[in-house]
């Protein structure tokens, strides 16, 4: 199962980046844009890691922080432009795991929130963002799609689907669980979707479309990327 990380982010570029950074390394990630946001979806629950950021239209992000913590014990990184050791010791001490000073990497980021998920016994991979085989590279990290060095254009679509094949290459990912991910959760009964986009994808990457060598079909379980 995923990790579900609530990036509370109210700038919607640097929400766009963290988002894409992280669904990118295998997160689902909700956003929310406000105080009264990010409570809701805090109290909703199954949140299993939160980036807090604190100045937000309608409040400050100490204030969901110090609420989680008479609740539980979820990991919390708190990412902001301040960079005042009082306030770092402050926060640090209401219950935040780490302090990640604006700008930065997308690296450091992901190692941090590896350390916070290993302090409470989550052992957390690096996820599979490169993969290569024969004619075809894919790079998520770049974002970049290739087949025999030329690059492929893909729709947002084709590139999340063959991107979740990619985290998981060399295993089979179930139709329910590859409309799940791409389409979402209300689309578990859409197969046709599946069969239309993955036909798309080996019209691009497959020299023979008919006798497929990276998309394979699993009958009647589900799809399996290629990596030998």
């Amino acid at each position: 199962m995923k990790l579900r990380v609530l990036l509370v982010e109210d700038d919607p570029h640097v929400r766009g980046f963290m988002q894409e950074a992280l669904s990118v390394e295998g997160f689902e990630v909700l956003t929310a844009a406000s105080l009264s946001e990010a409570q809701a979806m805090f109290r909703h629950g199954g949140v299993g890691l939160i980036l807090l950021d604190l100045g937000l239209p309608d409040g400050d992000g100490e204030v969901l922080l110090r609420e989680m913590r008479q609740q539980g014990n979820l990991p919390v990184i708190v990412v902001s432009a301040r960079d005042q050791e009082v306030q770092k010791i402050q926060l640090l001490d209401a219950g935040a795991d780490d302090f990640l000073t604006k700008p930065f990497s997308v690296g450091e980021l992901l190692a941090r929130i590896r350390v916070s998920l290993r302090h409470r016994g989550t052992a957390l991979l690096p996820a599979v963002t490169l993969h290569a085989l024969d004619d075809l590279r894919v790079d998520l990290q770049r974002h970049v799609v290739c087949l025999n060095d030329a690059p492929v254009h893909l729709t947002p679509t084709e590139y999340r689907l063959l991107a979740r094949l990619v985290r998981q290459a060399g295993r089979v990912v179930t139709h329910r669980q590859l409309l799940a991910d791409v389409w979402g959760a209300e689309f578990t009964e859409h197969t046709h979707y599946l069969r239309l986009y993955m036909a798309q994808l080996r019209a691009k990457l497959e020299r023979n479309p008919a006798e497929p060598r990276h998309l394979l079909t699993e009958a009647g379980v589900g799809y399996r990327l290629a990596d030998t």
